[in-house]
């Protein structure tokens, strides 16, 4: 893990946060700038700066990030949501350890 990565300490226990879900591999917290009135980050434990970060044996973590979205929506009384992924600073990445952003409980614009 990356010494100075929020995220790091976030998920060493380092920094409090307001945990939704936890498997093995992922945790979810509540983004501290919500868009949304379900506005969770989901973040792989392993320090990858971006998608493309990746190796080939980090991919199934894109699976399993989709199953513990739709288990949080679940949780939620079955909501539509919303996923989002930044790729890099112009994209609008600010973190650099990959995150997914769910998003749920209000109506999106395309």
């Amino acid at each position: 893990m990356a010494e100075e990565c929020i995220f790091c300490k976030i998920i060493k226990g380092e920094i409090p946060s307001q945990k939704i879900a936890e498997t093995d591999e992922l945790i979810a917290f509540n983004d501290i700038h919500p868009k949304a009135p379900h506005h969770y980050l989901i973040v792989p434990k392993k320090h990858l700066a971006d998608l493309r970060n990746f190796e080939k044996e980090d991919m199934i973590l894109g699976s399993k990030i989709c199953a513990l979205a739709q288990k949080i929506s679940k949780d939620l009384g079955d909501i539509p949501f919303r996923l989002v992924i930044s790729n890099g600073y112009d994209a609008g990445q600010r973190v650099y350890h990959m995150h997914v952003h769910f998003l749920a409980g209000r109506t999106f614009e395309e």
